[in-house]
């Protein structure tokens, strides 16, 4: 794991502490940058969010896909536990500690999009970072390939109807300029999946068979991948500087609200991984399968997450706070699961 990737978690408070800084400091002024929309799409946000993706899609080489029936166990419960389980166990895990166990510390509006937050991270399971988790596993390389890229094409016509159908069970409800209430707006959740799923991916895997045929392969992973990187990782902070600048008030009003959001999404983490771990041990995969498929459940697609909270509820709402959460503790947590699955090797 690189320096950025290992103190992810450290960086993720220090953008914290300059965002709610700057958002002291500039106050109002800084609103401009949440004005500046083309449609649902903030304009700042979406450039940083496409660094963020672009240089994970570009990894991602679909030729793999040939290899599919090789480890179609591992996958069959990749697929399951990602697309049938995990996104309806983080809204149940949201639902009763924001609107139940929470309801003396939160308001109902705030129970709402906290909620709303979760479900979007539920529904969006990993396609980067995982890559990291099966290789301190000492994962499969050829499957962890192979399941992210499937997972990525269900991503494609999966996501929208599930978070709509979450949306719509639990009554969250969205406003329009006006202030008016209106229904789930599904074209802004398929604008955003094109615009943070379809565009980068396609770049990317452009990109992909462009530079291993031209440069080679070795040139590709050594010296390209390594010059995208840090990209990825300052487009993320400054992205988390953006929403932090917006959430200060709030924050520091109510610094106990990302404690409150952090435990439900650590007990789903912790659940998701314990279901596929052990599934994949019942199936009696190999742990160099059964490993990486409990990390790509247990992890999220945080980016596309983020990007999709701001372009629905905005730059300054609850979902957007919540989503960032994940972020937070994704990386103590993910380790602290790649010690446990390198600790129960068989």
């Amino acid at each position: 794991m690189g320096f950025f990737e290992k103190y992810l978690t450290v960086w993720v408070l220090l953008c914290i502490a300059v965002g709610i800084g700057a958002g002291y400091i500039f106050g109002d002024s800084i609103t401009v940058l949440s004005d500046w929309n083309i449609g649902s799409v903030n304009i700042p946000v979406s450039i940083l969010v496409w660094l963020m993706i672009y240089p994970m899609m570009v990894q991602i080489d679909f030729s793999s896909l040939k290899y599919v029936s090789r480890n179609w166990k591992g996958l069959g419960l990749t697929v399951v536990v990602n697309w049938v389980i995990k996104p309806f166990t983080m809204a149940l895990f949201a639902y009763v500690f924001f609107y139940q166990l929470y309801n003396a510390w939160l308001t109902p509006e705030e129970a709402e999009q906290y909620l709303a937050g979760a479900i979007l991270l539920g529904a969006a399971p990993c396609t980067a970072m995982v890559f990291v988790w099966s290789y301190l596993t000492k994962g499969d390389a050829n499957y962890t390939l192979v399941q992210v890229s499937v997972n990525d094409l269900i991503l494609l016509v999966a996501f929208v109807p599930i978070v709509g159908l979450l949306f719509s069970w639990f009554d969250i409800s969205f406003l329009n300029g006006s202030g008016e209430v209106i229904g789930i707006p599904y074209v802004t959740l398929m604008t955003s999946v094109v615009v943070f799923v379809v565009i980068p991916l396609v770049a990317g895997y452009i990109t992909n068979r462009v530079l291993i045929k031209t440069k080679g392969q070795d040139w590709f992973e050594n010296t390209f991948l390594k010059r995208l990187k840090p990209i990825s990782i300052l487009a993320l902070l400054l992205t988390l500087v953006l929403i932090f600048a917006f959430q200060g008030e709030k924050i520091i009003n109510n610094p106990l609200a990302i404690l409150l959001i952090a435990i439900p999404l650590t007990l789903q983490t912790y659940f998701i991984f314990f279901v596929s771990w052990f599934a994949g041990r019942f199936l009696k995969l190999k742990h160099n399968i059964c490993a990486p498929s409990a990390m790509i459940g247990a992890s999220n697609f945080f980016e596309l997450a983020v990007a999709v909270a701001i372009s629905i509820f905005g730059l300054n709402s609850g979902a957007s706070l919540a989503t960032v959460v994940g972020v937070l503790i994704e990386v103590p947590v993910m380790l602290s699961l790649v010690a446990l699955a390198n600790r129960w090797k068989y």
